[in-house]
């Protein structure tokens, strides 16, 4: 009997040191509380290179109940289209969330389009060159109807892209080993165009001319460290 009852004794204290270590390892200190606040409106530069915005097209708006997720999830969205000589379209959107903790997941194209009727055709990785490294990215093909939509975007977490799933779970996991609960990102470009192929070399092109405009410290908030990147 007291055998069992030391057994139990010695397993409760154990557990009870497992919750305290638990609690202990997790984290609280938000990264967005320590740097600089963002502020997509002045991060976004309206007009650079050939480009300028164009407000006789709107990128995809969210219904209420989509909207109120991304609401939840993020601290603040960007949607313009921006028009160039050759009356090149492109949609742009950017959500930012300064806490990318599980309660805060990321709002992938994947579930947001077909929460508006369109279906994904085309769902593949990629990869983008910056000119400041290589970042993975993922492209995908949504279609409404004869609408036909060629979709690049990708996704950070504190000072990495990260697409997959493990791969955004490791990074977040990095962060919380140091007490520390990441922000990030969702950049997505798209245009209306059947050849795919085309819109994601115009995609390219606009990417790269808006992050060669900004600020290296406002092109590391939406590229990361590309060093970093998985």
């Amino acid at each position: 009997m007291n055998l069992i009852s030391f057994k139990h004794l010695v397993i409760g204290a154990c557990m009870f040191a497992a919750a305290g270590m638990a609690l202990a390892l997790k984290p609280t200190e938000k990264v967005a509380d320590a740097g600089p606040k963002v502020d997509l409106e002045v991060l976004i530069p309206k007009e650079f290179g050939d480009w300028k915005m164009d407000e006789t097209i709107r990128p995809l708006i969210a219904n209420p109940e989509q909207e109120a997720m991304i609401n939840k999830i993020y601290n603040q969205t960007l949607t313009r289209t921006y028009i160039n000589s050759r009356n090149e379209r492109i949609m742009l959107s950017i959500a930012y969330g300064g806490d990318q903790s599980d309660s805060m997941a990321v709002h992938k194209p994947e579930v947001c389009y077909p929460a508006q009727g369109f279906q994904i055709l085309k769902n593949a990785s990629g990869s983008l060159a910056t000119g400041e490294g290589d970042i993975p990215v993922k492209r995908l093909v949504a279609t409404q109807g004869s609408r036909i939509e060629p979709i690049t975007y990708w996704m950070t977490v504190g000072d990495a892209v990260a697409l997959g799933g493990m791969k955004w779970k490791i990074q977040q996991m990095k962060y919380g080993l140091t007490g520390k609960i990441p922000d990030g990102l969702l950049f997505r470009v798209s245009s209306i165009q059947s050849d795919d192929a085309k819109a994601y070399q115009t995609q390219d092109v606009f990417t790269r001319d808006l992050l060669k405009a900004m600020s290296p410290s406002g092109r590391q908030r939406i590229i990361g460290n590309p060093g970093a990147a998985g």
